[in-house]
């Protein structure tokens, strides 16, 4: 499996689910009114965490070639399986379950509602939290979410969880691999922390960001959370 980051919540990753196929998914694509350029990306899967702006333009993404015909529809008429809330669903060999959550700290505060995904692909399980804001998750939230290889979480606060929130949701997941996301890059209008204060809270002085994440299964440790930087 390949991940790679695009900047704020957008993930592409690629997967072959068995030896006959290969599967893209975009998570979380943004409109370039926040001040990043969003590259152009392919996928048979695009995700949604939540209807704003800064990880909603799933118009943007085109789909692979052979992407699902009979499911969701882009702009331009072509088709890649589209999933924008909670749910169960299964699209080329890969298992996905949204999970509602909060924006905010606060349940129905001003930001609303988020999904957070878990996937099931290549016999690892990734998780993307979106947009969390809640200080912890609960306990139900956690049962569906499950044993975690690879997850993807927000650090920069403001408009979620923030350094020391990312910490406790990470100490209640336990995931072998955390990618931070949604933090302060060059460029980027919205105003959040930047990924030195989330460093600092787990005790590391500096990490080399890297270009993309190559895991399989039998690369990871049962020994604490690995930090990966990624490059956007």
């Amino acid at each position: 499996m390949q991940i790679t980051w695009k900047g704020q919540a957008c993930f592409q990753i690629t997967a072959v689910p068995d030896k006959n196929s290969q599967v893209k998914i975009v998570i979380d694509p943004y409109s370039e009114e926040i001040g990043l350029r969003l590259p152009k990306l392919e996928a048979d899967i695009v995700l949604s965490t939540h209807n704003h702006y800064d990880h909603n333009n799933v118009k943007a993404i085109s789909p692979s070639a052979g992407a699902l015909t009979e499911l969701s529809r882009t702009s331009s008429g072509q088709a890649h399986f589209l999933v924008e809330g909670p749910g169960e669903y299964e699209a080329k060999g890969v298992i996905i379950q949204g999970i509602h959550s909060w924006h905010d700290e606060k349940e129905g505060a001003e930001r609303g509602s988020n999904t957070i995904y878990t996937l099931e692909a290549e016999d690892l399980r990734l998780c993307h939290l979106g947009d969390l804001g809640q200080k912890e998750l609960t306990s139900e939230q956690l049962e569906k979410i499950g044993q975690v290889d690879i997850l993807m979480i927000p650090v920069g606060g403001v408009y979620t969880i923030d350094a020391k929130g990312a910490l406790k949701v990470m100490s209640q997941i336990e995931p072998k691999i955390a990618i931070p996301m949604h933090y302060a890059l060059p460029k980027l209008k919205v105003k959040l922390d930047g990924i030195d204060k989330f460093l600092k809270e787990v005790g590391l002085k500096r990490i080399t960001p890297e270009a993309k994440l190559v895991v399989k299964k039998k690369d990871l440790s049962e020994e604490e959370a690995k930090i990966v930087l990624l490059q956007p």
